[in-house]
């Protein structure tokens, strides 16, 4: 397979503009997949927000599987993060964020105000990488529709600050992906689930990889979505690719199943579904 790369113009102008404004904030919340927590975790970030103290929103939870999602979250607990699992786009838990964040500075808070600050401003960056949902984060927390949205990747291309409340500002940065992903596996997890435009990659490549990987660990929603049986399971990945192309009236073109494969799943007509495990290597999941 082909690797995918993906590195725009613009994300290395936002990396620079990530780098001149941190010394800004009190804190990042760092948005990420639910789907997909570790690998749409930017490794530049860790490098670039330094020793800031770190908020993991695992959003689209609704779209993950929720045990994993929940596994994931004990996961960057255990990793001195602060993390919580939401919906975004139905604001499901998503106040206990400011909480979080007031949590995280209680210290720095309480020396403002012996400094007789009487209600210190807490700054947060928010990143991640694109489509991960993190405009549509900060607009349900501003309860403005201030942030630029949209359902494919980098939409937000400008730095902006939003006030939350009183005490709560968020500064919004564009998502930045990094120029070359350290395994394919990475790439197909981020191509499927829609963090990397559609354009960059083959249909046919990442829907075979989807395939595979629901073959191995959500056969029951290819049984509900396509009619498949335990025989075809046990087909090899590229056979009953080939198979459902013809059995969902696609003829000879199965790069077309292939797409129609993604989109049900990003449409969550596949069901809840988690590409990784806390602690699993890129060679346990392929």
């Amino acid at each position: 397979m082909a690797q995918i790369q993906w590195f725009p113009g613009h994300m290395a102008k936002a990396r620079k503009q990530v780098q001149e404004k941190i010394k800004q904030v009190d804190l990042v919340l760092e948005v990420v997949d639910a789907r997909t927590p570790e690998s749409s975790r930017n490794p530049m970030l860790d490098e670039l927000v330094a020793d800031k103290p770190r908020i993991m929103v695992l959003n689209k939870q609704d779209l993950a599987d929720p045990a994993l999602t929940a596994a994931w979250v004990q996961y960057y607990q255990d990793q001195g993060f602060a993390a919580i699992a939401i919906d975004a786009q139905h604001a499901k838990r998503l106040q206990q964020i400011p909480q979080l964040a007031t949590k995280l500075m209680a210290e720095k808070i309480a020396r403002k105000k012996a400094r007789g600050i009487r209600n210190p401003m807490i700054k947060a960056m928010c990143i991640g990488i694109p489509n991960v949902g993190k405009s549509t984060v900060l607009n349900r927390l501003v309860r403005r529709n201030i942030a630029v949205t949209g359902n494919k990747p980098g939409v937000t291309k400008n730095q902006q600050w939003l006030k939350a409340s009183d005490n709560f500002q968020l500064l919004d940065t564009p998502g930045i992906l990094w120029p070359k992903f350290a395994s394919q596996t990475i790439g197909m997890r981020l191509a499927f689930t829609g963090a990397i435009a559609d354009a960059v990659f083959q249909e046919d490549m990442v829907g075979l990889y989807g395939l595979t990987y629901f073959m191995a660990h959500y056969p029951a929603a290819l049984k509900k979505a396509y009619h498949v049986t335990e025989d075809d399971l046990n087909e090899a990945p590229h056979d009953l690719l080939v198979k459902l192309t013809k059995s969902q009236g696609f003829a000879e073109a199965y790069d077309r199943m292939a797409e129609r494969l993604i989109f049900d799943a990003r449409q969550g007509k596949l069901g809840r579904f988690t590409l990784e495990k806390p602690g699993e290597t890129d060679a346990d999941a392929e």
